[in-house]
């Protein structure tokens, strides 16, 4: 199969486009929608561990609901994850197919790894998965056990899941034809040695996969900061996108271009709003455009298209830019 790109994706949605560049943008091309705030993992870098918001799974009617809305306003991708793990609900085939039914023309997830079984993967590609990414953060079991702070020998299984996944993908379905689904696979760069430590499973998977890249590691709305600055981990401020090509903190492009829908039903501006500072509407009672273009939203955007966003709730986050 010739191999899909990712990373061309990925800077379409972190480059903001002139028409973007405004404090009212068009509808975004991209909504992710969190099914799940649930994680297996309680990895250091990353501040669903802490317990900051209740954690739930999003209501079946509403998602419905939330499909038809997004499609009928323009949005084309939606991503079946925000700050959860996806992977850990038996539903998630059928949220898969949902959406496709509703006429979004990309579906993607990023999973941990660890619950991405055959069975489960065959049926959500079977669904018409799109893409699926694995966040590869480890370079083996000694480093996965000390960051998600799981069991060391949950890792080798997160790389049998990546070949079986691979495996069903080329395998294809009853008409003998492979599914139409990138593979992918991403690690964050703690520190300038990661990369070297990475070599042997990059080598290890890569040849398997569509496309291998690598991430900075963000402040997460500067909520892991200082543990992770005492590691001597290099932090960005922000979300910079991939380490290949970094985008500027401010302003930031998840206020313009792709929009987070929380599990209860929240509009979210940031990638990282795991105590929901970032609200910026409800979307039980309003509709997505409304909040997508909210005064609330707009006095954001407006304070980073000026440059200064010290007196907003982005401040302490850009500040390792």
């Amino acid at each position: 199969m010739a191999r899909k790109k990712i990373t061309e994706r990925i800077d379409a949605i972190t480059g903001i486009d002139g028409n973007r560049r405004i404090a009212a943008p068009p509808c975004p091309k991209s909504v992710k929608i969190e099914l799940t705030a649930r994680c297996n993992f309680k990895c250091s870098f990353c501040a669903t561990a802490d317990k900051l918001r209740a954690k739930g799974d999003m209501d079946w009617d509403f998602y419905l609901k939330l499909l038809k809305e997004l499609r009928q306003s323009g949005v084309e991708e939606v991503g079946m994850f925000y700050l959860g793990e996806s992977f850990l609900l038996p539903w998630l085939p059928d949220a898969i197919k949902a959406a496709k039914d509703a006429g979004i023309a990309y579906v993607f997830i990023t999973t941990n790894g660890s619950l991405a079984k055959p069975e489960m993967v065959k049926a959500c590609m079977e669904a018409g998965l799109d893409s699926l990414k694995f966040s590869l953060n480890y370079a083996d079991g000694e480093q996965f056990s000390d960051i998600a702070r799981v069991k060391a020998s949950i890792y080798r299984d997160i790389i049998d899941n990546v070949k079986s996944t691979a495996a069903i993908r080329d395998a294809g379905g009853p008409d003998g034809r492979p599914y139409d689904c990138g593979i992918y696979a991403s690690y964050i760069k703690y520190d300038g040695e990661q990369g070297m430590r990475m070599k042997a499973i990059v080598a290890e998977v890569e040849p398997l996969l569509d496309q291998v890249y690598s991430l900075p590691l963000y402040s997460q709305a500067d909520l892991v900061s200082v543990a992770e600055n005492d590691k001597g981990w290099t932090i960005s401020g922000g979300n910079p996108g991939r380490a290949d090509n970094m985008r500027d903190p401010v302003p930031c492009w998840s206020l313009f271009t792709e929009a987070r829908v929380t599990y209860d039903g929240f509009l979210s501006a940031c990638c990282f709003d795991h105590d929901g500072r970032f609200r910026m509407g409800d979307l039980k009672s309003e509709p997505f455009m409304q909040a997508w273009t909210s005064e609330k939203f707009q006095d954001l955007r407006r304070a980073h298209l000026s440059g200064d966003v010290r007196e907003t709730v982005c401040s302490a986050c850009v500040s390792y830019g």
